[in-house]
């Protein structure tokens, strides 16, 4: 086929996952990082086809490496580099709210759509725009939804709850194939970790076993200010799935400590919750691609 995957030390667990099958080979970026912040980065010799697998959590210097790998795997014989990034990072700032911001999710899209020649994604944080082409231009930009993976770990639920409304679109999806009851949020953010949520017809959640639903953990105040509004509810038992788990070990035991009983999320971002692997789902999309490749 001409091609292999080429990952980054932390993701190289799930990459070799998704090699295996794909039934690609998986090497390893080598890189350094001197004591200014500069990174150095050495890339095995590629095929004409190199995927560069890389989540892009704690985003500024992986991005930069990211570019360097791309450049230096075209140098040492790919003519096509395609980036899988599980988690995109920098799309939910769509526009400028205020004079001078700005806009990261046009900076950032351009950017890759500069150095790669298609992106694949899951449940990239979009608000204002439909489709992940119209933020990442020229290049096949291909999002994917974590739903069904997000599904298979339901069991027992009862009802479903969304914490916020920009939560409606993975709730409901995750909910129609087995219709269940969902509830969504109304949150209102003063500051980075000082949430409220309102959740209307809450009373619905009394004896019964409740799972919140999210694309993204971050610091996971708004789903602790949702839990604990669902146990004062009469809630029998409240669970957490979510695609991506950005939140530090202390920011789950805040969930945990707010009644949560168990947190899944994806193994889209390296970390102690990667427990619902992805692999099925990205090697789907990337077959057709890579089939339709190999034809040219």
């Amino acid at each position: 086929m001409g091609a292999a995957i080429v990952t980054f030390g932390e993701c190289a667990q799930a990459a070799g996952r998704l090699a295996d099958a794909l039934g690609l080979p998986c090497a390893e970026v080598e890189l350094r990082r001197f004591p200014d912040g500069e990174s150095l980065v050495r890339v095995p010799p590629s095929p004409p086809t190199a995927i560069l697998y890389r989540s892009l959590d704690d985003p500024n210097a992986k991005l930069v490496e990211l570019v360097l790998a791309a450049a230096a795997l075209r140098e040492n014989g790919a003519r096509r580099v395609l980036l899988v990034a599980p988690y995109l990072a920098y799309m939910r700032q769509d526009m400028a709210f205020r004079p001078g911001e700005a806009v990261s999710q046009r900076v950032i899209g351009q950017l890759l759509a500069a150095h790669f020649d298609a992106l694949l994604t899951v449940d990239p944080h979009l608000h204002r725009i439909e489709r992940l082409d119209q933020a990442v231009p020229d290049i096949p930009a291909i999002s994917l939804s974590a739903a069904p993976v997000l599904a298979s770990a339901l069991n027992d639920a009862e009802l479903l709850v969304g914490p916020d409304s920009e939560s409606r679109q993975w709730v409901e999806a995750i909910a129609a194939p087995r219709r269940l009851e969902v509830l969504i949020g109304e949150k209102q953010r003063n500051g980075d970790r000082e949430v409220a949520v309102t959740i209307q017809g809450i009373e619905r959640a009394a004896g019964r076993s409740v799972v919140l639903v999210d694309d993204v953990i971050s610091s996971g105040m708004t789903l602790v200010a949702a839990a604990q509004l669902l146990k004062q509810a009469g809630a029998r038992s409240i669970e957490v799935v979510a695609t991506h788990c950005l939140a530090s070990r202390e920011d789950i035991a805040r969930l945990h400590a707010a009644g949560i009983s168990r947190i899944r999320a994806t193994d889209s971002v390296p970390g102690p919750l990667g427990c619902l692997p992805l692999t099925q789902l990205l090697a789907a999309a990337l077959e057709p691609q890579l089939a339709a490749i190999a034809l040219r």
